[in-house]
């Protein structure tokens, strides 16, 4: 039996594989995005609640950048369901004992998924925890698929990175979505109160940096 070969681990190898993906998905196409469409059309057949998280949700809401996997929010009921209606229908543990990472069987794609109720970053008790997708407000349609919302995402995002080492990229992130969304101060008042100061901060850092970029250019 021919020994199956991550997505990820193909795209860490560098080379043709990486650059063609590289190109299909700041494309709008690609293996992932090919993965994710058919797992929306199949959570929509079993009517399982979802919100696209991470690097995807990223380039959804106007910060493409390449990522390795899919990243799902569903409710324990959903996660419990896509167990029982997906798991060997196309879809497969992506280890022995996984119970909530996953695999496509055609592409090797991975699906992490988050269930409502747990805690970003360190994973502890916070005023900001994952909602539940079929929730009001928790998700929006673009292009037909539903996504944690921009302030959502923001939020789980600071939670994470103030929480944990390890995710100092989600603070990235925010900078990113600052700076290319151009992002208003004031959206931090739509904000938890638990990390609003934090995007106050990282904002002012943002524009801090461009016009010290702005002065340096005019200065040479």
């Amino acid at each position: 039996m021919e020994k199956e070969i991550s997505y990820e681990y193909r795209l860490r190898q560098g080379g043709d594989f990486l650059l063609s993906e590289s190109s299909a998905f700041f494309d709008g196409g690609g293996t992932l995005r090919r993965t994710l469409y058919k797992l929306i059309r199949r959570l929509a057949e079993e009517e399982i609640d979802y919100a696209l998280l991470g690097g995807l949700a990223l380039a959804e809401h106007g910060f493409p950048r390449l990522t390795q996997d899919i990243d799902l929010l569903l409710s324990p009921v959903g996660l419990e369901r896509f167990r029982e209606r997906l798991s060997g229908r196309g879809y497969r543990p992506a280890f022995e004992g996984a119970r909530k990472t996953f695999r496509d069987m055609e592409t090797h794609v991975r699906i992490e998924i988050i269930t409502s109720g747990e805690y970003p970053g360190d994973g502890r008790p916070k005023k900001v925890l994952f909602p539940d997708p079929s929730q009001p407000d928790v998700t929006e349609e673009i292009q037909g698929v539903r996504v944690i919302t921009l302030r959502k995402l923001i939020e789980l995002k600071l939670a994470s990175g103030q929480s944990a080492a390890h995710r100092r990229r989600d603070l990235a992130d925010i900078q990113d979505l600052i700076r290319v969304r151009k992002l208003p101060l004031e959206l931090g008042e739509q904000l938890d109160g638990s990390v609003r100061d934090f995007y106050r901060l990282l904002w002012n850092e943002v524009h801090l940096n461009d016009r010290n970029e702005m002065d340096a250019s005019q200065e040479s």
